[in-house]
Order: structure tokens, then sequence, then C-alpha cells
């Protein structure tokens, strides 16, 4: 009694076991995908938005390159001041949007300024003193003149021996930049060396850093004290070849993302992105509950199935005791019916046998018969001392001799439905292999065979040994048709349309029974004169559909019969 519940709990507990798994694995599968994409989609979005601040920085840059080439510019810096210049910068200042425009000398400094607020000393700072060696200085950080985030775009004047003689700096208020894509989906920031998001999307991230940067920011000069807060905690994790982030910032930032870098040299910053893995867990845990559903599903159908199937055993095994007590009276008629089976199989297969050696000696008769008349002229051309011919005959008894094994092969692996590969066959050369095999029956049966051959090569597609076994059947066939008979013609042409055709007419008494005469074991030979078995047009019949063709008989209208075997041509280059 405990037996079967202990096997169904058993059972119950792999199953279960099973599921976990699989539901695991289905989990991981489908969040590994999911956080692929995402990480995918916030790549190609990051890139995006780096190269939207780039495009938006590259405006004031070119601004700044251009105003230095100005030739008023040149001449504040040389001394001599216009009243105009002053409102010059204001005006460029407020198209471009620019938070200030400044003409510094080269001690460092201020001329002239946009805001008309002067006096700060740019001397020995990084972006002067790079414009001062001729490139293009550039740096961000917290200006308290502004007491806001700006950046500095510094573009040398050169005087026209050379020398650089003063910087025209722009100043970019970030805030401005901000403006036009702040909201976006995904969280975007920008940080510099320090690790500080000095450019965001969302203005909580503003001054924010991970703990673990926060000390080397307090030893920094560039940020006021107490201005940099962490947002990241310490317990950053791994997942596969990507960075997890646990996030603290408000409820506008995820709990939980992917942290994506993009170096960005140009501007001396990092871009960041954080992707919300929100999503991806969420459709993981969907596909995996369904994966758990179709178990669970599948399950119950297969408790229900083997439930039926024990019911189904119990029922059978009843009826098979009932059955046992009823059997003894057919065991004996059993019997006897399997011995009758077994010996008509026997009878069967003896009869095959049979029919298969008929077959075989018909379709080597002719073989035969040309090895033996070489043979016989052989040893007449040895006496003569013509050992030339007589080497040529002996040659040709051992082809016939392979093309006899050849046969016997390939007779075999059609009885098996085995085909050797079709390859490319001169249809002309067979005819002329097998009316050479024939010559000495036709000589002697005063056969007229009119064959003119292509005068060139008519490849079609075949096995060279049983296409010529198919022209030898109908050959054969039709001397057999005009024994006896006193005009014997034999007329074999080929022609060449969409299909390549050989045709075999005789002049001998037609074809009684068209309709029959590719039928196995169907001869309208006499046993003992030609020795028919009704195979040799049947055999035929299947090699020509092995290659792809087919082949026809019928009455031609001047009388005789006319066999026409129709082949897939090969097409030349």
């Amino acid at each position: 009694m405990f037996g079967p519940i202990l096997s169904r709990s058993i059972l119950t507990l792999a199953f279960v076991t099973m599921t976990a798994i699989v539901c695991g694995g289905v989990w991981s599968f489908g969040y590994g995908a999911a956080v692929d994409q995402l990480e995918k989609r916030g790549r190609a979005d990051l890139a995006l938005a780096a190269s939207r601040l780039t495009g938006e920085l590259q405006r004031f840059r070119s601004l700044a390159v251009l105003t230095a080439d100005r030739p008023e510019i040149m001449a504040i810096l040389q001394g001599t001041s216009s009243p105009l210049v002053s409102g010059l910068l204001r005006e460029m200042a407020d198209k471009t949007g620019s938070l200030d425009i400044l003409i510094v000398g080269a001690a460092g400094e201020e001329i002239l300024s946009s805001s008309e607020t002067v006096g700060v000393d740019h001397a020995k700072r990084p972006y002067f003193e790079r414009a001062m060696d001729g490139a293009l200085g550039v740096y961000h950080f917290v200006d308290p003149r502004y007491d806001r985030r700006v950046f500095y775009f510094a573009a040398p004047v050169f005087a026209d021996a050379g020398p650089v003689v003063g910087v025209v700096i722009v100043a970019v208020d970030v805030g401005v930049v901000e403006t036009a894509w702040r909201g976006d989906e995904l969280a975007v920031f920008f940080t510099d060396e320090l690790g500080v998001v000095f450019i965001s999307n969302r203005s909580e991230l503003v001054y924010r850093t991970k703990e673990s940067d926060i000390r080397m920011v307090g030893q920094s000069a560039e940020y006021p004290t107490g201005l940099i807060t962490p947002f990241v905690r310490h317990n950053e994790k791994q997942f596969r070849s990507f960075e997890v982030w646990e996030i603290d910032g408000g409820r506008y930032l995820p709990e939980q993302a992917l942290h994506l870098t993009l170096p960005m040299p140009v501007i001396d910053l990092v871009g960041e992105a954080l992707p919300d893995l929100a999503p991806a867990r969420q459709l993981a845990y969907l596909q995996t509950i369904a994966a758990a559903a179709i178990m669970l599903a599948f399950g119950a159908v297969l408790f229900w199935v083997t439930e039926r199937r024990r019911t189904l055993a119990f029922a059978n095994a009843d009826l098979e005791r009932r059955v046992a007590n009823r059997t003894s009276e057919l065991e004996a008629v059993n019997a006897d019916l399997q011995r009758t089976q077994a010996e008509l199989v026997q009878a069967e297969k003896l009869s095959a046998l049979g029919q298969m050696s008929a077959g075989i000696s018909h379709e080597l008769n002719q073989p035969l018969m040309a090895i033996q008349s070489f043979a016989e002229n052989g040893t007449a051309l040895m006496q003569q001392g013509r050992h030339d011919v007589a080497d040529q005959n002996l040659g040709r008894i051992s082809d016939l001799a392979r093309r006899m094994a050849r046969i016997i092969r390939n007779l075999r692996a059609f009885a098996r439905n085995e085909n050797e590969p079709l390859v490319d066959v001169d249809l002309g050369a067979v005819v002329h292999e097998t009316l050479d095999m024939l010559a000495a029956r036709f000589a002697t049966e005063n056969v007229v065979v009119n064959w003119t051959p292509p005068n060139s090569p008519v490849h079609v597609r075949g096995g060279e040994v049983r296409l010529q076994q198919v022209v030898l059947n109908l050959m054969t066939n039709a001397a057999d048709a005009m024994d006896g008979l006193s005009h014997r013609q034999l007329d074999v042409t080929v022609t060449q349309a969409d299909k390549t055709i050989l045709s075999i007419r005789d002049t001998g008494p037609g074809i009684a029974e068209p309709d029959r005469i590719f039928d196995p074991f169907y001869s309208t030979k006499s046993i003992g004169a030609a020795e028919g078995m009704g195979l040799g047009l049947s055999i035929s019949y299947g090699l020509v559909q092995s290659f792809g063709g087919d082949i026809q008989g019928r009455n031609h209208p001047d009388g005789g019969a006319e066999f026409s075997v129709m082949l897939q041509p090969v097409e030349t280059t």
C-alpha cells in the first residue's frame, strides 16, 4: 500500500525540483537577455546625449575662435580702446547665449568683459596657460564670480608677427545647456576627473558622486566644502560583464541600475548613464511565471496520463487473464497457420530467385555470345600468326568480361533500388559500342543497321553501363522480333531538342499489346526459342526512369515497332 504512495511522492519531488531548475534557468536567461538589450539601448541613448552636449558646446568653442580673429580684439590688446567694442561683446553674448565674453591680456589681467565687470586674474589658470601656448583651452568649474557651473573656452589672439598677445574667453552657463534635455527618460550625467557630476539631465545628480570618491573631492579646491554629496552606495555589484549600482538619489532615479560610461576627451568629461534594471527584472519574472505555468500544466497532464495508464494497465491485466483462459484451442490452429505462412514465404523466395536468375541469364546471353565469337576468332588468328589482331580480340574479351560484371552489379543495384551516381555519358559512343558488340550476330542474321553517328558528342545524364544495357536490350529485342523474316532492318537515330531522343525501329511484326510491354514478366517470346522471361523491357524502363528520362514503345505507321528513349541533355558551355 505504501509502495505506490512513496513512488508518487518521489516523482512529485523530482518534478518540483526539475520545475525549480527550469524556472531558474528561464529567469537567468530572460534577465540576461533583457539586460543585454537594456545595455545596447542605454549606450545608444548615452551616445546621443553626449553628441548633443558636444554639439551645444561646440558653438561656444567656435565663438571663442572667431572672436579672437576679429581686428577689434587685436586693437584693444594693443591699447587702442573703442567704446563700440564693449557693446559688440554684449551683443555677441546675448545672441549666442553666452554667460560672458572676456578679453584677457598676456599677463592674465582682464581688459574687457561683456558683463562690464573686470578684475579677475587668469594667470596660471590651466585654460589661460594653454591658450597662451597657442592652443584652445577648455576648463569647467564652479565659478564664484557667477555663482554657477561654467565652461570656459579660451582662444589665443595671435599678433601679425606670430606670438600670442592675449586671450578671448567665452564663459558658458551649464544650466542653460542642460535646459534643452532635462526630463529625458534615461538618467544621463557627465562627471569630471574627480568623479563629481558636473552636468546632468537630473538636477538632483548635480554635485553628487560615489561614496568612495568623497574623500578625494574633499581634498580638491575646485568645489566648495560641503557642496558634494554621495548618491551611490558602497555595495556596487557585477552582473556578467556589467557594473550595477545601488542608488540612493530620490524617487526620480532608479534604485538599481546599470552603469554605462562613455569617455569624452574633447571636453574633459566622462558621459555616464543609469538605465533602470526594474523593467528587465519584471520581464524575467513574467517569463519565469509563464514557464512555471507551462511546467505545472505539463505536470498535471502527465499525472492524468499516468493515472489513466495505470487504470488501463489494471483493466488490461484483467482482460489478459480472461483471454488466457480461451486461447488454448486457438494455439494449435495458429501453429498450423504459421507453418503454412512460412512455407508460402519460402516458396515465394524460391520463385523470386528463379525469376532473377532467368533475368540475369537473359541479360548476359549476348555478351557471352560475343565473348565466344571473339575467342574463336582469336584462336584462328593465333594460328595464322596475326598476334596483334588476336591481342585486340583478347582485349575485347577482357572488356566484355568486365562489362558483364558491371551489368550484374547494376542489375543487383536495380533490384535493391540502388543507383550509382549519374554522370555525363556520350550517347553516340554508347550506341557505337553496343553495335560493335552485336556486330557478329547482326552479320550472321543479315540484319541491316542504318546508323549515322553524330558529328559531335551528344552528352546526356545517366550511367554508362546501365544506358548501354538499355540500348542492348532494345536492339536484341528488335533482332529477336525480326527472326525468320526476309527483310531485317534496324534504324537507329539520335535527335536533339528539349530532350535528347534515341529511336530504335525494326521491320518486325510490331507490338501486339503496346500497353503491356513494360510490365514485368510480360513476353511474346516462346520459351526455348529466345528464352524470354519478360524482364528486359521492365528493367530498361526502370533504368531510364532513374536517369530522369522516359521510354516509350509504339507501332510505326510504316510497319514494325519503334522504341524511343528520352534523356536529359547536358548543357555545354
